[in-house]
């Protein structure tokens, strides 16, 4: 294989891998806590931030967004899905908090994906050797093409698995309060009858004892 082959394959190779910085976590908040997630950034870093409740309550949280002097960038209460996408205009250490203190009992599942495009240690830089412009230009465009389809289909595959397990939970958490009711109503219909069969005892227990004392 030529030079050139082998610089284009290099840049092939490295044009299928991520340009950003992505991370995607699921985690459990319980009740009455807060937990916070912290980035170092870079001046003119386009940041995107997603997060879904899955299970938990009334599947909302609260979440805030902080810069690093302390700037409110963003804030909202109870809020079940949004996706949050900002330029950084100061550099350093961004800061956002998840809350779920106005729960007392209820712990939340969170999913979050945090992407950063524009910083320079958050990005993969080509290589330093030239190649043919022309071919690299084509190997780049038809590359990037496939890259961009392959982001779409996996964020498609992660939300509809976000769709799939809020369902689940849901139908779970229906059934569960199906089956406490039924269980109540039983052990209802159980009390009124043994109720009625003691009341019914009484009625005669009483008309029995009238007999024999006018009997007597």
């Amino acid at each position: 294989m030529l030079p050139w082959e082998l610089n284009i394959l290099l840049v092939s190779v490295i044009l299928l891998l991520k340009k950003i910085y992505a991370s995607e976590l699921t985690f459990e908040l319980p009740d009455n806590a807060k937990e916070c997630f912290h980035d170092n950034l870079k001046i003119d870093s386009h940041f995107t931030l997603e997060f879904q409740v899955i299970t938990g309550g009334n599947y909302d949280v609260d979440l805030e967004l902080q810069s690093p002097t302390g700037k409110i960038l963003y804030r909202e209460t109870k809020k079940q899905y949004d996706q949050i996408d900002k330029t950084t205009e100061e550099a350093g250490v961004y800061q956002f908090c998840f809350s779920n203190e106005f729960s007392t009992f209820t712990h939340k599942t969170i999913y979050i994906d945090w992407k950063v495009d524009g910083d320079p240690e958050h990005e993969i830089t080509r290589p330093g050797p030239r190649v043919a412009e022309s071919a690299l230009t084509m190997i780049e465009k038809s590359v990037e093409k496939i890259h961009e389809n392959l982001e779409k289909s996996i964020d498609d595959q992660t939300h509809h698995r976000l769709r799939e397990a809020t369902g689940r939970a849901r139908a779970e958490d229906l059934n569960q309060r199906v089956q406490d009711w039924s269980l109540g109503q039983f052990l209802l219909i159980i009390f009124v009858a043994i109720g009625t069969v003691l009341l019914l005892r009484s009625f005669f227990s009483d008309r029995k004892t009238s007999n024999m004392t006018w009997n007597r």
